[in-house]
């Protein structure tokens, strides 16, 4: 039997969700592994956490972005927007 205060919350399609969080730089490493491996190896990519979780089928092209700041304080940034995968198919010709 599964206790309803363990489950996470599933977020899907119809709902915004944001989270920031500030890591360690090999904290920050190791999810991008992870993300860059399911990345790699499939379609889907599932983020997760103790409250929530997040799966996400992407498509093609994903977009990445880097952002070199080196006035004052020097920063650097990267994106990655990964565009949603439809299941929907085109209709048929006769």
């Amino acid at each position: 039997m599964s206790d309803p205060e363990n489950e996470r919350s599933v977020i899907r399609a119809g709902r915004d969700f944001e989270q920031a969080y500030r890591l360690d730089a090999s904290e920050a490493g190791e999810f991008l592994i992870a993300i860059g491996e399911q990345l790699r190896d499939g379609d889907e990519l599932t983020i997760v956490e103790d409250e929530w979780e997040l799966p996400f089928s992407f498509g093609e092209p994903v977009e990445l972005e880097i952002d070199f700041e080196g006035m004052g304080e020097p920063s650097l940034e990267l994106e990655v927007e990964l565009p949603g995968r439809t299941d929907e198919q085109a209709p048929g010709v006769e």
